[in-house]
């Protein structure tokens, strides 16, 4: 038989809001996994992907398979997602693995459902370039900061009240309505939300740029006076003004949640829920796709129509964007990140230092496997030979395969590992 259980080489995305060289999550595991790879200090890192998403599919690191990348191997060899997978995603990988290395903010964005992918992609092939949805789910390597989805109501409100340039662009009519609207309705609310949102995103180019110009000047004065700027969330302001200035993504701060998580911790990012990712290392699972409507703190196409029409306006405080892992009934080293939609869950394996034997078990899915710390041995009946695993090892394990870890580190292991439970 083939191997079917081998170690990946995986491609890095060296997109300027990364941390730069070794600041890096991504270059770190990159050079552990890999000796030989050179790390450029002043060169960013932002992303590592595992998978086989065409614009990054993983090389195979077994010189005794004919397949060159992970891509080419799993169209061969397509009964090596199991059963289920393979049927439900035509034969495909439902998803891209990754590790993000976040220096300065990403877009404001948000990712469209099937239906609407679809439709994007058939009118707008250039800027959507599938017709799937992307949820996305984040779990936190070091201490992380997005925003994410609406706040409650009376957050929004106060800033409204607080932040007169931010009223400003709203406008009076708006922001009354936003004020008035009871939480006995929440469909009034969500449309109020919807106009706000909306006046914002449309407001003429020179009038914002003013308007920031001016917020930025008042709140550095008040800063610099030693006053609190809390009430206009102004340390989050004059960060994100000084990464994109005159960007009108600086004033969403006022209407999306801040979600810091800490290590271990995840977000789940659903169809149509606004996000951005601010800073910190994480590791990210999502359904295979491209497709990204951007707003905001980008110089990339910015497509406000769409998204204004598409965000879900629900209104939840960040605690609610916090996704729990369950620690696993089968396995106590095992805590599960399963999300709300088939394409992907994700597991976190911590090995205590006191077991030197760990089995990883057979699933009936295809999986990749990431080590982010310890090193070990990796034997497989599906292998062709003993795999040397340490910090930065990424290994794909097809359905129904296990692997013996034979642990050589004094502290333990801590692995990732991403498949689809159907």
């Amino acid at each position: 038989f083939p191997p079917a259980v081998f170690p990946l080489s995986c491609v890095v995305q060296n997109y300027s809001w990364g941390k730069v060289g070794l600041e890096s999550e991504v270059a770190k595991l990159v050079a552990s996994g890999d000796p030989l790879v050179q790390i450029q200090p002043d060169q960013p890192y932002a992303e590592l992907w595992m998978g086989t998403h065409p614009r990054g599919d993983a090389l195979i690191r077994d010189n005794r398979i004919p397949q060159k990348t992970l891509g080419q191997w799993i169209a061969d060899n397509p009964a090596c997602l199991g059963a289920k997978v393979k049927d439900a995603f035509q034969g495909h990988l439902p998803f891209l693995f990754k590790v993000l290395s976040v220096n300065t903010a990403l877009s404001v964005q948000a990712h469209p459902n099937k239906e609407l992918a679809e439709k994007l992609h058939a009118q707008f092939p250039e800027h959507y370039p599938d017709a799937n949805h992307k949820p996305e789910m984040a779990i936190a390597l070091t201490p992380f900061e997005g925003m994410c989805g609406f706040r409650p109501v009376e957050e929004i409100v106060s800033f409204l009240q607080n932040v007169p340039e931010l009223r400003a662009l709203i406008g009076e009519v708006a922001a009354e309505q936003l004020e008035r609207s009871g939480s006995d309705d929440p469909r009034g609310v969500s449309a109020a939300l919807r106009v706000c949102f909306t006046r914002l995103m449309k407001s003429e180019k020179k009038f914002f740029v003013d308007q920031l110009n001016m917020l930025v000047k008042r709140i550095s004065q008040e800063a610099a006076e030693g006053k609190d700027t809390a009430g206009s969330n102004g340390e989050l302001l004059l960060r994100l003004h000084s990464q994109y200035p005159g960007d009108i993504g600086c004033f969403t701060i006022y209407f999306l949640n801040l979600v810091r998580l800490e290590p271990g911790e995840a977000m789940f990012l659903g169809a149509n829920e606004p996000h951005a990712y601010l800073h910190g290392d994480c590791v990210e699972v999502m359904a295979c796709s491209d497709n990204t409507v951007r707003a905001g703190l980008t110089p990339k196409f910015i497509d406000v129509l769409t998204l204004c029409e598409m965000l879900n306006y629900t209104p939840a405080p960040s605690s609610s964007k916090i996704l729990p892992a369950a620690q696993s009934q089968l396995d106590p080293h095992v805590y599960l990140y399963d999300p709300p939609v088939p394409d992907f869950t994700v597991m976190r394996i911590e090995i205590p230092a006191s077991i030197k034997l760990y089995l990883i078990s057979a699933m009936d899915s295809a999986s990749i496997l990431l080590v982010i710390q310890g090193t070990a041995v990796g034997t497989s009946t599906a292998a062709a030979s003993e795999m040397s695993l340490r910090r930065g090892s990424v290994l794909f394990v097809s359905a129904n395969e296990s692997i013996s870890l034979h642990l050589s580190s004094p502290d333990g292991m801590l692995l990732f590992r991403a498949c689809c439970l159907l």
